[in-house]
């Protein structure tokens, strides 16, 4: 299992129907819009890494009002 946080910068006003669009994806654990330099957080679940990079990631950048995403895998988690 891969773990990412995906950070999103949207265009002006799009950031809640980003995250709700992003939030139906499969993989995505988690979609929150946020305040700060980016405007949609994602946390996702996937298979492996090649199925984040193929698959998950590009679903996310085709959504409608993103203008720019930055992929951060969970190298250690703590439970």
């Amino acid at each position: 299992m891969v773990q990412a946080f995906i950070l999103i910068q949207t265009e002006v006003g799009r950031a809640a129907l980003a995250a709700a669009t992003i939030a139906e994806i499969t993989g995505v654990a988690s979609s929150e819009e946020v305040s700060g330099p980016y405007d949609v957080i994602v946390r996702v679940d996937a298979a492996d890494a090649g199925q984040l990079t193929e698959h998950v990631v590009p679903q996310i950048q085709k959504v409608d009002g993103i203008t720019r995403t930055l992929t951060c895998p969970v190298v250690s988690a703590t439970r």
